[in-house]
C-alpha cells in the first residue's frame, strides 16, 4: 500500500491538489488530508482507490527491491 509520503510526492509530481486527488479517487477531501497527515488508519479500499487514481494519471509507485537504498518513492511512467 502507498504511504502518506508517497501520496504527497505523487501529488507534487503531477501538480494535483488534495481536492483533485479526492475527486479522481471518489473519496472525500478530508480523507485525503487525514491520510497525508497520518492521523487516520484508512481503509484498504480507500488507499487502493487513491493509488489507482494516481496510476491512471501516470504515476508509478516504487517499493521493495525496486526502491534501491532510498526507500519507497514515486516516478512518472515513461511515455509509450
Amino acid at each position: 500500500m502507498i504511504t502518506p509520503i508517497q501520496m504527497r510526492a505523487a501529488r507534487a509530481l503531477i501538480g494535483w491538489t488534495q481536492l483533485e486527488v479526492a475527486r479522481a479517487a471518489g473519496v472525500s477531501e478530508m480523507s485525503v488530508k487525514n491520510i497525508e497527515r497520518g492521523v487516520t488508519d484508512p481503509r484498504v479500499s480507500t488507499l487502493r482507490a487513491i493509488q489507482q487514481a494516481f496510476e491512471d494519471a501516470g504515476v508509478e509507485f516504487i517499493d521493495g527491491p525496486y526502491s534501491g537504498d532510498g526507500g519507497p518513492g514515486v516516478r512518472l511512467r515513461k511515455a509509450r
